[in-house]
């Protein structure tokens, strides 16, 4: 046995002599006190020992006032504990580690509702033009297409493209003949059916927001990812849609509204906050023949607008609403050709047609995509936002606005997209965390462009007005505000020249554990094998049409379509190449298999359209080729090796692209 060891008796009774160790020296003394009599206060008061009150003031509670300036105190003392108010908001800051400014406690600039109407509301903060913030930016492109460019709408966006690729947006005037109803504007539409609002708080949108996102995000990656990896991922339309478009889900329900009442919200808050504060005002006037006469300028708008953002003054509460879907409050364009509205029933520009154009490739997606395929409608007023981002999968976007006031929109070139990413991850570094990459795609935080210029980052100033549209191309930042009531109506679409930007954003979203909403490799094998039948009927049976020369344009060795294919097809060969060498059981997918269900690698996310990697012990999962292993701890020999083509399938489809005429007329017999 070893010997023990005495612990020596310590006494405590001349504690008060004893040193304080480095480090722990103590900070101010005092004690909490409960204060009599004063019941909205009674958990607030510190009184220190120092503290000699004045006489008069003995025993009296203590007023709002007091109190608010007691918790405002506690900030700045970081050895007292905070109450109970606020033990949410510090946990979310402790976990994270978001470095946020410190920002004071603003005062309410708009109130809202009141309890005999939700409707009304009192603008209390004012415009205050000697503190603008206008940022002094070019301006993007604008084009003015003729008559007969105007006919073919993807025609024309092609011949823009390397001249807007440089500014990542443009605007683009419709002829003076184009004058399509709005049907926004009937009766039955303008005062009957109602849509949700949400309120947007300005002077949050530089912090706040990204703050609230950080602190959900967190929470849900400690409960549900290892719940959501191992589930079956047989997703339905409607959970695509919720995970793919949930921007509006950061910011707070708001009424609902008819076009015309939220017009008169809209109109009667510009009125208010653009006030000049000596102006005498006749309560009779209305917000339109006021609005009239003293409509701020577009430079004074922009400029306020900044100042909140920057340097706010007061809580800046509004409403909105975004992505409505057309099929809720129908769309502003007519759908169903009638003898008076067929001209634009049928027209190229017609957001309803654009993704279903031919040389668009989104029909080739079978499953239920219709949050990209149908028209987005959006209600704005006056400093409504919409925050930086890029548009879902890097596809085409393109907005038309119907009727109201302007629209600005600020635009950064897709060349330009990993700098601001950078810029993004030196502003909150906890982004970089590889717990939680996919909120890079998820920003809601409105960056000043004079901020992102003296980055180094180019950013392009576009004026929307009714009648125009505004093009976004791949990979774009871009982020826009309401210069008033406004109506618009935006969709997506994915001509030839964005295959390569597909690729690149499908395996980035991989990386990302971020869902998809499309199959890149169905559009891309499906306008192949239409392209090889309609080479077939060209060179061999001899037919061609308009359609075939749009085919034909993306076929050959430069083509398009041709190279993006052949990169895809090699990227799939080294994959197999590495999977193949464990001897894994094969297995062909018909082709119409898990067509109507879009699977998914319950790792990553990633498309499993050409390929998968499935076992016994779970049918319902699935693995890309990279997380394999991942998949379960199954030996290889229970495990199976889907696929739709063989690689020499694959190649000979590129070939056939190419010109080959026995590769054509292979792929000519096949069902496409």
């Amino acid at each position: 046995m070893g010997m023990k060891r005495k612990i020596p008796c310590i006494s405590y009774d001349n504690a008060e002599t004893l040193s304080v160790p480095p480090g722990f020296a103590s900070l101010t003394s005092f004690t909490l006190k409960k204060v009599a009599d004063s019941g909205e206060a009674t958990d607030l008061m510190v009184v220190d020992r120092g503290f000699k009150p004045e006489p008069n003031k003995m025993g009296s509670p203590l007023n709002n006032a007091d109190i608010e300036n007691f918790k405002a105190s506690f900030r700045l003392r970081p050895w007292i504990l905070h109450s109970q108010f606020d033990r949410v908001s510090e946990k979310c800051d402790s976990e994270i580690g978001m470095n946020f400014p410190l920002r004071a406690h603003l005062p309410k600039g708009v109130i809202r509702g009141c309890p005999t109407c939700h409707e009304c509301q009192k603008v209390i903060a004012r415009w205050r033009p000697e503190e603008s913030r206008l940022p002094v930016l070019e301006d993007a492109p604008v084009f003015y297409p003729t008559e007969g460019e105007f006919e073919d709408m993807l025609k024309y966006v092609a011949k823009i493209r390397p001249k807007v690729e440089n500014y990542g947006i443009c605007r683009i005037v419709s002829p003076p003949s184009w004058h399509p109803p709005c049907l926004l504007k009937e009766k039955m539409t303008w005062e009957t059916p109602k849509f949700d609002t949400y309120s947007q708080q300005i002077d949050g949108l530089q912090h706040l927001y990204l703050k609230r996102k950080l602190c959900r995000f967190h929470e849900k990656m400690e409960t549900k990812r290892p719940k959501i990896l191992s589930e079956d991922l047989e997703s339905s339309a409607d959970t695509d849609e919720a995970k793919c478009f949930t921007v509006s889900s950061d910011f707070d329900s708001g009424p609902e509204f008819t076009l015309q009442s939220f017009k008169k919200h809209a109109d009667e808050f510009k009125r208010q906050y653009f006030r000049v504060s000596d102006m005498v005002t006749d309560p009779n006037v209305s917000s339109n023949a006021f609005l009239e006469q003293h409509e701020p300028s577009l430079l004074s708008i922009e400029g306020e607008y900044w100042r909140i953002i920057e340097n706010p003054s007061e809580e800046i509460e509004v409403l909105c609403g975004n992505n409505l879907k057309t099929q809720a409050l129908r769309s502003g364009f007519p759908v169903k050709p009638c003898a008076e509205y067929s001209k634009y029933a049928e027209s190229d520009w017609n957001l309803n047609n654009i993704p279903k154009l031919p040389g668009s490739l989104l029909p080739f997606e079978s499953c239920d995509i219709s949050a990209i395929l149908v028209p987005q409608l959006s209600m704005g007023m006056c400093f409504a936002s919409h925050c930086w981002r890029t548009e879902e999968h890097h596809l085409y976007s393109i907005c038309y606005m119907h009727l109201g006031s302007p629209k600005i929109w600020y635009g950064i070139p897709g060349r330009y997209c990993f700098k601001f990413v950078e810029f993004v991850k030196k502003q909150f570094p906890q982004l970089c965390l590889s717990d939680h990459p996919e909120l890079l795609h998820e920003l809601v935080t409105q960056f000043s462009p004079s901020t992102l210029m003296s980055e180094g980052i180019p950013v392009y100033r576009c004026v929307q007005n009714p009648l125009e549209f505004v093009v976004i191309f791949p990979g774009a930042y871009h982020s826009e505000f309401d210069c008033g009531f406004n109506s618009s109506e935006s969709v997506h679409f994915a001509p030839f020249d964005w295959l390569p930007h597909g690729q690149y954003i499908t395996e980035l979203y991989s990386e990302h554990y971020r869902k998809t909403s499309i199959s890149h490799d169905k559009l891309l094998l499906g306008a192949a094998k239409v392209a090889a039948r309609v080479l077939w009927e060209s060179s061999v049976l001899r037919k061609d049409n308009i359609n075939h020369q749009i085919w034909k344009s993306v076929c050959e060795q430069d083509g398009i379509l041709v190279k993006a294919l052949k990169s895809r097809v090699k990227l799939e060969g080294i994959r197999r190449e590495h999977l193949l060498n464990r001897l894994l059981v094969s297995r062909r997918l018909e082709d119409d298999s898990m067509a109507a269900t879009k699977r998914e690698c319950s790792i990553c996310l990633y498309d499993l359209y050409l390929s998968a990697i499935g076992c016994s012990c779970s049918p319902n999962r699935y693995a890309c080729m990279r997380h394999s292993k991942q998949l379960c701890s199954c030996p290889w020999s229970a495990k199976c090796f889907y696929f739709r083509y063989g690689i020499e399938e694959l190649n000979s489809l590129v070939a056939a692209l190419e010109g080959n005429i026995k590769a054509i007329h292979i792929w000519a017999k096949k069902k496409v």
